[in-house]
């Protein structure tokens, strides 16, 4: 009679393990790339949060996750994202689109520094050739911290990739509960959680447990192909008193972009717009951005150095696209070899 029972509990408890597994089996299929930031960091012996968490570990730490969805990690890269370059994030371009070219996978998670997430995040949507989500998250709080904000990032970052709200998204940035289109995210606070924002164009969404919602619709989207190589474009900030030396010298070093922050709505110096037109004469293409946060550069003004002298003169005025971002489209856009007309499309 015993044997009986223990054989009878023995094909329940198989039964349930089978049951367990085949309920596992039928759930979607996300890809985690880890490439480091706050989020895989830890306090060290010596003071200050450093690089110590593999993917694998970020996963493993998030309760519930595999009630969600298969996780398949990737470890990219551990680095602080202050250290991150345009040939990183080329490589993990390549990587996430291998991985979501495949049938089984869902969508994509990267978890990422956040002081250049926003770059990060914009040159991806730029570059993949994937529609599937693809969510970048990471922390304000490192690992190390009495109350560390990653583990519910990556939990709503894994929920976003599989939630059929989020579909047409492309790639979006999710920290805190909310969801930033890449074009418009941008951090805002250097400590707090609600760091990331998307000023006037409004938040996709939010995330909430194991529901979306779902706000707006992500913005027109621009894809660029992804080159082996990269040109030199150079970023420089106007500000009272600048000279020009600094255009000069990057046009005499080679540079094939400018990306020029101005002030205003995109207005420059007398001696900086002399220093935009000998950059312009030797055939290098100029951005025109703008210091303010809100607004964007317009050809509103005629002095020296005014928007509208500066784009008569040749120079393209990025509207609302912040210098960062500014930059890392100048640089994909030169190397499809776009002419003017066609970057002055791209910067609309």
């Amino acid at each position: 009679m015993l044997k009986k029972s223990c054989a009878i509990l023995c094909l329940a408890v198989l039964c349930l393990s089978a049951g367990a597994a085949l309920a596992k089996a039928k759930l979607p299929l996300v890809v985690v790339v880890a490439t480091g930031g706050t989020i895989a960091e830890k306090t060290g012996s010596s003071g200050g949060a450093q690089p110590a968490l593999t993917g694998d570990s970020l996963v493993a730490a998030v309760p519930g996750l595999d009630k969600v969805a298969r996780v398949k990690v990737i470890n990219l890269a551990n680095i602080d994202s202050s250290q991150m370059t345009p040939a990183i994030w080329a490589k993990l371009s390549r990587a996430v689109d291998a991985e979501l070219a495949k049938p089984g996978v869902a969508g994509a998670v990267v978890t990422h520094g956040t002081d250049t997430m926003a770059e990060g995040a914009w040159f991806l949507d730029l570059t993949l050739t994937s529609d599937k989500t693809v969510v970048f998250t990471g922390a304000m709080r490192d690992a190390s911290d009495l109350s560390p904000d990653g583990p519910i990032n990556i939990m709503d970052a894994v929920t976003l990739a599989v939630s059929p709200e989020a579909k047409g998204w492309g790639v979006v940035v999710c920290l805190n509960y909310y969801v930033n289109a890449a074009r418009w995210a941008v951090k805002t606070q250097t400590t707090n959680v609600q760091t990331f924002k998307s000023g006037q164009k409004g938040y996709l969404g939010y995330v909430l447990g194991k529901v979306v919602e779902r706000w707006h619709p992500r913005p027109p989207r621009l894809t660029l192909p992804l080159p082996d190589k990269l040109p030199k474009v150079v970023f420089v900030a106007d500000y009272a008193g600048s000279d020009g030396s600094l255009i000069r010298h990057a046009v005499d070093q080679g540079a094939k972009g400018l990306v020029v922050e101005g002030v205003g709505s995109g207005n420059v110096n007398a001696l900086v717009y002399g220093a935009i037109k000998y950059a312009l004469a030797k055939g290098v293409k100029v951005v025109i951005t703008t210091r303010p946060v809100h607004g964007g550069a317009w050809p509103i003004y005629g002095d020296k150095g005014g928007g509208l002298v500066l784009k008569k003169a040749g120079c393209i005025l990025s509207r609302d696209l912040d210098s960062f971002k500014s930059r890392l489209l100048l640089m994909l856009a030169l190397a499809s070899g776009a002419d003017h007309q066609r970057l002055v499309e791209y910067f609309k």
